[in-house]
């Protein structure tokens, strides 16, 4: 079998397997079984991967393997990776078995919950490993489904209403989408008999500048929307704050990472005329998604929705970076990209383990905790740092080649957008050091009942295993760094 196939068939034998479970240990297990060996196996790809590299393989992706569908319209199920997708699948991997970590003691219809999580991640693996524009948009909408269902079943709160809204603004960003992709099949080769949905075929194809104008757009706006592209942000904040902590984790952890992922990949790299001259548009859109969402988290009471509006700003600097369209702040988005679904998917996670102790989000009710759960409390503080971009986590790597990257352009315009984003560094600050000092320090509020313990074991390995990864960026950046630079230049190649 081709190599990436396996990402696919693993989740869907876990899947098989946990409908012929009959009780909660079983459950567990079998997902946790299914998700580490996916987990390993992603390891395994690098592997394979770096020694496909190291023995001179200079093909833009490898591992690639067609599989027709129809004919008629040239529609090929397509698999390959680069460095990219690689690292994309593998923050996939290690958000998923975290999510099943923390998701242990799930008691309401715990089939139902991990077959629906394990078929949205199934989504999001096959959108990072097809390079088949048709069948990246499967994959999307197949993500995008399942969280209509988690959070309307297993959500709090204004549950149905955030689903409600989730599920509508991102169908109407996928109708925008689809004109956008059947636009780029259309001028995608001069010879009907020849027209593709492949991204390298596109590529190479000799869109008019006219028509590259028309569609970017709509594409951008497209995968946008799931990155959280102001004003178009909304579904977000909504939709982190009513799901249950593993939904939360993989929708902003990997979901979110889509709609970077195909900002890059199709409307940079195949419109890329259009890109250069409708950027600044668009420049001005992130430039306020990052400030914006920094405010935004300044306002909040509830831990859930600070760290929505948080991703807000973080997602707005993965889009602000590609649209600088030089190396160094592309490699800074892909790095941002990662960085934030570490950081943020082991915020969500540890919010869920406070508040099932706590049983309140609001920040104005808590206090002192550091003396009762110390464990949550130092991972907490963790993941607060690589937030605001401490120097040795991931967070500071991603944001200095952002910003180093998009103060490079001499012009006015790109230097104070590259100001004010900058700015949400001490914005983001403000935000991390509140919230710290008013959950973990100070006296424990004795006005209100809270559990006793620290981290059950599950808890622990998950939050390990998610400081160990923005530990790992953070420290020792290099060995991730060079080799997206690599899977960039055929992408900047086009933007110059």
């Amino acid at each position: 079998m081709n190599n990436l196939l396996w990402l696919l068939a693993i989740p869907l034998v876990t899947i098989f397997v946990l409908i012929f479970c009959n009780d909660k240990r079983q459950y567990r297990l079998s997902a946790a079984f299914g998700m580490g060996l996916q987990l390993l196996y992603s390891f395994y790809l690098v592997f394979r991967y770096t020694t496909e590299r190291s023995s001179g393989n200079i093909e833009q992706m490898v591992f690639m393997h067609e599989y027709k569908w129809f004919d008629s319209l040239n529609i090929v199920f397509t698999t390959g990776i680069d460095a990219i997708s690689l690292a994309l699948v593998v923050l996939t991997a290690v958000v998923t078995f975290t999510g099943i970590l923390v998701s242990w003691n799930m008691e309401k219809l715990p089939k139902e919950f991990f077959i629906s999580l394990i078929t949205l991640a199934t989504g999001v693996f096959g959108f990072f490993i097809t390079i088949d524009l048709f069948t990246m948009f499967l994959f999307y909408e197949l993500a995008v489904i399942p969280m209509y269902i988690l959070i309307g079943i297993w959500g709090s709160g204004k549950k149905e209403y955030a689903a409600m809204k989730l599920t509508l603004m991102l169908m109407g960003a996928s109708a925008l989408l689809l004109v956008g992709i059947l636009g780029l099949y259309t001028y995608s080769s001069t010879d009907v008999n020849l027209l593709s949905f492949n991204i390298l075929d596109i590529a190479n194809a000799n869109i008019p500048v006219d028509i590259q104008k028309f569609f970017f757009p709509m594409v951008f706006i497209g995968f946008g929307v799931l990155g959280a592209l102001f004003p178009l942000h909304t579904w977000s904040p909504d939709g982190h704050s009513s799901a249950p902590t593993a939904v939360s984790m993989l929708h902003a952890g990997v979901l979110m990472k889509m709609g970077g992922y195909g900002c890059l990949r199709v409307a940079m790299y195949l419109l890329p005329e259009a890109a250069k001259e409708l950027a600044w548009i668009f420049i001005i859109l992130t430039t306020i998604s990052i400030v914006y969402g920094a405010f935004g988290a300044i306002a909040q009471k509830d831990l859930k929705y600070i760290n929505a509006y948080s991703s807000v700003s973080h997602c707005g600097l993965v889009l602000f970076a590609i649209l600088m369209m030089n190396q160094t702040a592309l490699n800074g988005s892909v790095l941002q990209m990662i960085s934030h679904g570490l950081m943020t998917a082991l915020f969500f996670a540890l919010i869920g383990m406070i508040y099932e102790r706590t049983h309140t989000r609001d920040i104005r009710l808590m206090g002192g905790l550091m003396k009762i759960m110390p464990f949550l409390g130092v991972c907490y503080m963790i993941a607060g740092f690589a937030s605001l971009g401490l120097p040795g986590l991931s967070g500071f790597v991603a944001e200095i080649n952002v910003f180093v990257g998009a103060f490079m352009h001499t012009d006015s315009f790109h230097r104070v957008a590259t100001v004010i984003a900058v700015s949400s560094i001490v914005i983001t600050a403000v935000y991390i050091l509140r919230v710290i000092g008013a959950l973990l320090l100070g006296p424990l509020d004795v006005e209100h009942e809270f559990e006793t313990g620290d981290a059950r074991w599950y808890e622990r390995w998950a939050n390990i295993i998610l400081i160990v990864s923005i530990a790992a960026i953070g420290i020792a950046p290099l060995w991730l760094s060079d080799a997206l630079i690599k899977s960039l230049q055929p992408i900047i190649q086009k933007l110059q």
